[in-house]
């Protein structure tokens, strides 16, 4: 019995060198070729959270000066006045103090009439960020 072990293990051979060559070339070709498909859909995710929050403080923008008949002075405003929980982070410059704030056309009270990211990126779809 214990010469059929041997004989069975000596049998089985492992992977050659060149097999496993072979494989880790695959497998690096295969990785650079996701590595852009991944990083495309990272940005489509990050837009897609700039468009919900521009959305939402945008509406939120909006029942402040229904409400009030005003618009805000700062973002701070809509949170401290329960319209927003938080002021939403910029998903592109990772901080809530790079919003570009849009002034009111005149004649308008307040500071905040619109918003937009203080991103200078580009888009995948070729426009600025900071123009959404």
């Amino acid at each position: 019995m214990h010469k059929e072990l041997m004989k069975s293990l000596k049998n089985n051979r492992g992977f050659t060198l060149i097999e496993l060559m072979i494989v880790m070339t695959i497998l690096g070709i295969l990785l650079t070729l996701s590595q852009p498909m991944y990083r495309e859909s990272t940005i489509k995710a990050k837009e897609a959270v700039l468009m919900e929050n521009l959305f939402t403080m945008r509406n939120v923008i909006d029942q402040y000066y229904v409400d009030k008949e005003r618009y805000p002075d700062s973002l701070d405003d809509l949170a401290s006045d329960n319209y927003i929980r938080t002021i939403p982070i910029d998903p592109f410059t990772k901080s809530i103090d790079s919003w570009q704030l849009i002034p009111p056309p005149d004649g308008y009270s307040g500071n905040v009439y619109d918003v937009h990211s203080g991103s200078d990126l580009l888009s995948l779809g070729g426009t600025p960020y900071n123009e959404w």
